[in-house]
């Protein structure tokens, strides 16, 4: 298989992280607990003084936040497949938004069944076919209105026309990349995010196997449309939501790409994005409210203290940030995501409370997770192990994280690049452009230093990092030792599985 690892000065770790992992007493249950859509800044614990999110607040602080989370190819598939596989995209295959493959050599649910697990996922899966299980004994799925396998219908819509035979399960009519807001005008129970968290509850009550479980709870929201049930739209009716932030270079991103309810870029005034902000923020907190509710059916079922418990998103949401709206882009908004680690009582309770700035990756849930459940890391897994930095944040680990997304939305949208969370570089295959961020002195990347004389030495020295990261591809990724221009789009890598 064809590869893009770079792990700088850890070839010692990276082999022991290969090996069978310590155990701590009996194998403990996990919970992966995944949003959708939802930006590392918009949770309290990660500085957000306006959100309410107190449960992730919660086990961020009986565990471990990741200050500098990324998503490597930042829309909803691509991210999938990562996390299914613990590979770096060009590795899974997939370098922008397509189909999830229908099976992989390496998958999460898969190692966690063959490793003594019941397997169960709950929610939105988005993989092609849609009843595809990759390893879960079984799912239960809201895949909004997707219906793309033949004869599928999400088991949230099934259950929503038995409660309302004549009802709309989108009574909002809000675009699903829209960037429109307003309440949910049912009872929230009816909600899909009130229905995910009733599943998981009902099967965590029903739950009486002897095996520990793998139990992975996928939320759609805050993905749009931005609709939170009536009472958290009104908490933040006059709430000091942050206004979206633009630098100079961001201007080209200012006309509207169209005129329909889901543009790519715009300036589309301050109410509109305040609009968009109150709804998603009343969308993240209703979520946490959820996640809540799982959390006390655990510790009501004396679970809580036996279980290993992951939190993350798929990727972020620019929220008109540089005049952008949706994801698959470079930027902070789009792919920084949240990512918490809560080990069991009785594990790592050095660790518990901190936060790391550690650059990690989606790829890297997949190793924690076997090592937590004491099973092998396959050689394929190209992430690591987070237990490793828990235990000693002076571990060696990598120096920086690979980004990149195909054509996506416009031609014009087409990058790679690499950050740390102190640096980010980005190449725009298209045209050849950069960027260059310092992300400490300036965390909302509204400068762009790239052309800064006093900064060309630094920036040489990230364009060479990406020259040896991209050269495995060939042209026209990498043509006589400089980064190419790729004004076409290429989907898949050669490792996609066909």
């Amino acid at each position: 298989m064809l590869s893009r690892r770079h792990f700088l000065g850890c070839a010692g770790a990276c082999i022991a992280a290969k090996g069978r992992a310590q155990t701590h007493g009996s194998r403990p249950n996990i919970l992966l607990l995944m949003t959708d859509q939802h930006r590392a800044d918009c949770i309290g614990a990660a500085g957000n003084r306006v959100i309410q999110t107190p449960h992730l607040d919660s086990l961020a602080a009986d565990g471990v936040l990741f200050r500098h989370a990324f998503s490597s190819t930042p829309t909803c598939t691509p991210a999938r497949a990562a996390l299914l596989t613990g590979q770096s995209p060009w590795s899974h295959g997939m370098l922008g938004y397509g189909k999830v493959a229908e099976h992989y050599p390496v998958e999460m649910p898969r190692l966690l069944r063959d490793a003594g697990y019941y397997t169960t996922g709950i929610g939105k899966m988005h993989w092609t076919p849609q009843r595809a299980l990759h390893g879960f004994h079984e799912t239960l799925l809201d895949e909004s209105g997707r219906e793309e396998s033949p004869g599928f219908r999400s088991d949230y819509r099934t259950w929503f026309r038995s409660q309302l035979p004549d009802g709309n399960p989108e009574p909002t009519g809000i675009d699903w990349n829209g960037y429109a807001a307003k309440p949910f005008p049912l009872p929230e129970r009816f909600h899909p995010t009130a229905w995910v968290a009733e599943t998981a509850i009902r099967w965590l009550n029903d739950y009486r196997r002897t095996e520990p479980f793998f139990l992975n709870v996928s939320f759609e929201r805050p993905h749009s449309p931005y609709d939170p049930p009536q009472r958290w739209w009104d908490h933040y009716a006059e709430a000091a939501l942050p206004p979206a932030a633009s630098g100079r270079w961001a201007d080209r991103f200012r006309a509207p790409s169209d005129s329909g309810p889901a543009i790519w870029h715009g300036d589309l005034g301050a109410a509109t994005v305040r609009n968009a902000r109150r709804g998603y923020y009343g969308s993240v907190s209703f979520v946490d409210q959820q996640i809540g509710r799982v959390l006390e059916t655990l510790e009501r079922r004396h679970m809580l203290d036996e279980t290993f418990i992951v939190m993350l998103a798929d990727h972020g949401d620019m929220l008109g940030d540089q005049y952008l709206w949706r994801k698959s882009y470079a930027y902070r908004s789009s792919a920084s995501i949240p990512m918490i680690v809560r080990p069991p009582k009785g594990w790592l309770a050095e660790s518990r409370g901190r936060t790391l700035p550690n650059p990690v990756e989606i790829r890297d849930v997949l190793p924690t997770l076997l090592e937590a459940a004491g099973a092998p890391i396959p050689e394929a897994v190209e992430g690591r192990s987070l237990l490793s930095v828990m235990r000693n944040p002076k571990a060696a680990w990598r120096e920086w994280i690979d980004l990149e997304h195909d054509v996506c939305y416009s031609p014009d949208n087409h990058w790679n690049a690499l950050a740390n969370g102190e640096r980010k570089y980005i190449f725009h295959a298209k045209t050849g452009e950069e960027q260059f961020f310092d992300l400490m002195a300036d965390p909302l990347e509204l400068n762009n230093l790239s052309g800064d004389a006093g900064r060309a030495t630094e920036v040489a020295v990230w364009r060479s990092r990406l020259v040896s990261h991209l050269a495995v591809g060939g042209a026209p990724w990498v043509v006589n030792g400089k980064l190419g221009l790729r004004p076409g789009s290429q989907l898949y890598s050669p490792n996609y599985p066909r």
